[in-house]
């Protein structure tokens, strides 16, 4: 099993980004993937998840509205559009794979590397 996140990178306040997760090895119509997120100093936070059964889900309040999850099978790609960003969205994000959908870091089996967003104001 392997995650590979894309698609970080510096954007100002306001601008979008989509980040990618392609993944290796296993097929999403039998799990989950997530997308979690870690600024420095501060303990790594659930963003959004999505699976076959559960569909979107989103943990972050401060993201509902201005992030969507979506995944493409043919592709094994997971996204994450990310709208109006703001500088608190800075963060190293990644992908982690599970087999239903959990906010728990700990819960998760497999971890991309990671793609870093930075946001100036």
């Amino acid at each position: 099993v392997q995650l590979v996140e894309s698609g970080g990178g510096l954007v100002q306040a306001g601008g979008s980004l989509r980040l990618s997760c392609v993944a290796t090895g296993f097929s999403f119509d039998y799990y989950a993937v997530g997308w979690f997120r870690q600024a420095p100093g501060k303990e790594r936070e659930a963003v959004s998840c999505t699976s076959g059964r559960s569909g979107p889900v989103y943990y972050l309040n401060s993201a509902k509205g201005r992030f969507t999850i979506s995944s493409d099978s043919a592709k094994n790609t997971v996204y994450l559009q990310m709208n109006s960003l703001k500088p608190e969205d800075t963060a190293m994000y990644y992908c982690a794979l599970n087999g239903v959908c959990s906010p728990d870091s700990s819960d998760q089996a497999h971890w991309g590397q990671g793609t870093q967003v930075t946001v100036s104001s």
